[in-house]
């Protein structure tokens, strides 16, 4: 049976015969090709099985179960959502699409709206925690999460597959695609839209809510063709667009007139090839993404003025990645180098509000960075790993270094786990350049944000009753500390490296498997983030989430997996609490607990068609994630899928 890490096994934990999804090998935490029980660093991946027996319809909704994750939405779907990584901000964490960075560098503080992604053309999650800079540079002070689109079967030439599916809210999703292989060619093309009416994001508590709903609309279309001329040699091009329409709100009360409108276009074209019998491989990829999004406020009985704010982001990036299988000698075995050279070309325009607190930036920069990275096995148990990275920008540079263990103890069931490393965010263009008026201007001499951090963690299968891995208990302890983290001086005229945070924290669960029909998972993180100079807590940082989901096929073909979700006590900033009367900035408010129960049953009709019901917060919380926003009512969606 393969051995996983904790993390990966607490989502990807079926029985036997259906731990078929989950990858042999992962890129994400190394750069090169490494099997995920030798990955010196807490991994999660979430496979297309999981997306689709939990109903996940967002990248929000699928990260929501992570270990060491805490997801803060300021609503539904095309809302607003943070990611707070170890209780990093959430600024801190790297989206990459099939391994391109894709955050939008029109983002003010450079964060990722993790609302806004659907999942239809998406084939796994690879959630990375811990600082990653040494691999990625920029926004991976946190950690790294990585979207890999769907592949196409290397033995079939034409795989049709999709989705309806309709419910309350005036719901409605519908997907379609197609993969397959013929010949040296692959192609892989999909398209996909969910509308739905939506709650209302803002609430109930407030007595002046207008109870408008908060409506999306978005649509989404990739399109991949690869050719494999020879073995160890492909060249491959992908396309990816989607463009979503919502509603949004304000606090205390509803705003009707208030909409969105997130358009992203990706394409990138790589090729790689192995040299010297496959010894070396190296690949040459170029990638550009363009975000841009469009906010509308137009007259309603709130306010008589009306506005629109424009923000465009675009990003060029040349990347140029090699791994070298190294010789080994004595007890050292399985070594393999890697190293590149990364260069990308950000830019950032927007306008936003009215004179005299008119938004606006229009800037750019070149970032170049070399990295390389080392691994080898020894005793065929101990698996070493260090990674070092430069990157250089138009006003700063930063050295990034990571070094990582891991220890197989077959004998007692055991993997033992260590890394440590150091991290960086680099200051967003608008943090640099933008200005609010004449009261506001970027700093262009704003230093990188700093982390040192490490790890400890630790798996063990219990064999029981017959089950060679009956239980699995995990437990990850990890601590940083970061500096020169940028916010307003005492004028708020402009930005300053003036703050330090410490954060320490565990990430405990297990696993249990007493039949082959029936899994059961638990999560439990534990976070302490400290403001380092007041010794007040970090806001929307919860001390205790606590995750639980269950996997049942009672009959074959039909499985039944509900999911709980429970978010402590956090404490919120002085300027996003809310009341009737508008923004409390008398002293910060605490949002209280929160949980959340959903249930997805789904039946394999055929070998080739799944029915499927999805209940979204069937306990009808009214929890709060972000103050002044609370989550989605209940829903019902009932649906088919099918791939033939």
């Amino acid at each position: 049976m393969r051995r996983l890490s904790f993390a990966a096994a607490l989502l990807a934990a079926t029985p036997a015969a259906a731990q078929v999804a989950l990858p042999d090998t992962i890129v994400t935490a190394t750069r090169a090709p490494t099997t995920l029980e030798r990955v010196p660093a807490a991994i999660t991946v979430i496979t297309r099985q999981t997306i689709e027996e939990r109903g996940f319809q967002t990248l929000a909704e699928a990260l929501a179960i992570v270990p060491g994750l805490r997801l803060a939405a300021s609503g539904g779907i095309g809302q607003q959502a943070s990611v707070f990584l170890r209780g990093n901000s959430s600024r801190s964490t790297l989206v990459l699409l099939d391994g391109v960075p894709v955050n939008d560098p029109a983002e003010a503080n450079g964060a990722f709206n993790f609302g806004n992604e659907l999942l239809f053309d998406v084939e796994r999650i690879e959630v990375l925690r811990g600082p990653a800079s040494s691999l990625y540079g920029g926004s991976a002070l946190g950690g790294v999460i990585n979207l890999v689109t769907r592949r196409a079967p290397p033995d079939r030439a034409f795989v049709p597959y999709g989705e309806i599916a309709g419910g309350t809210q005036r719901t409605l999703r519908v997907g379609a695609g197609a993969t397959g292989t013929v010949g040296q060619f692959d192609y892989l093309a999909s398209v996909n839209s969910l509308s739905t009416q939506g709650f209302n994001a803002t609430a109930s508590r407030f007595q002046r809510t207008l109870n408008e709903r908060d409506g999306f609309r978005g649509t989404a279309a990739t399109a991949r063709l690869g050719w494999t001329p020879l073995a160890g040699t492909r060249v491959e091009g992908l396309l990816r667009w989607r463009e979503n329409r919502f509603g949004l709100d304000s606090v205390p009360r509803d705003d009707p007139n208030f909409t969105g409108d997130d358009r992203r276009w990706f394409g990138q074209l790589r090729g790689e090839t192995t040299l010297f019998g496959g010894a070396w491989t190296t690949g040459l990829r170029v990638a550009h993404g363009s975000d841009r999004r469009v906010y509308s406020n137009l007259p309603d009985q709130l306010s008589a003025a009306s506005g629109t704010d424009r923000y465009l982001g675009e990003r060029t990036t040349v990347d140029w990645g090699n791994t070298v299988r190294l010789p080994g000698f004595g007890a050292f075995t399985d070594g393999q180098a890697s190293f590149g050279f990364t260069h990308a070309r950000e830019s950032a325009r927007s306008i936003a509000g009215a004179v005299p607190f008119q938004t606006r930036v229009n800037a750019s920069q070149d970032v170049n960075a070399g990295h390389a990275a080392v691994q080898y096995r020894i005793w065929e148990r101990l698996d070493l790993s260090a990674g070092l990275r430069h990157d250089a920008a138009g006003g700063f540079s930063d050295t990034t270094w990571r070094l990582g263990a891991v220890l197989q103890v077959p004998e007692l069931n055991l993997r033992l786990r260590a890394a440590g490393g150091s991290a960086f965010n680099a200051p967003a263009l608008f943090q640099r350049f933008g200005a609010i008026g004449t009261s506001f201007r970027g700093n262009p001499n704003l230093r990188p944000e700093r982390s040192l951090g490490y790890e400890v963690g630790a798996e063990l299968d219990i064999p029981a009753f017959g089950r060679p891995a009956f239980a699995t208990l995990g437990a990850t302890f990890f601590q940083s500390r970061v500096t020169d983290l940028i916010n307003y001086n005492a004028q708020f005229s402009t930005l300053v490296n003036v703050d330090r945070v410490a954060i320490k924290g565990a990430e405990l669960g297990v696993a249990l498997r007493p039949t082959r029909w029936l899994s059961a998972e638990l999560s439990w993180t534990i976070t302490d983030a400290t403001d380092r100079a007041t010794g007040r807590p970090l806001p929307r940082r919860p001390e205790h989430v606590i995750n639980a989901t269950l996997r049942a096929e009672p009959l074959p073909g039909l499985v039944v997996a509900p999911t709980l979700l429970f978010t402590g006590r956090s404490p919120e900033g002085p300027f996003a609490s809310y009341t009737d009367a508008g923004a409390s900035i008398a002293g910060p408010r605490r949002n209280k607990t929160g949980t959340v129960l959903n249930i997805t049953v789904s039946y394999r009709v055929t070998p080739q068609v799944t029915a499927f019901l999805e209940g979204r917060n069937l306990g009808g919380s009214k929890w709060e994630p972000v103050n002044g926003f609370q989550v989605p009512g209940r829903s019902l969606l009932v649906g088919t899928r099918f791939t033939f």
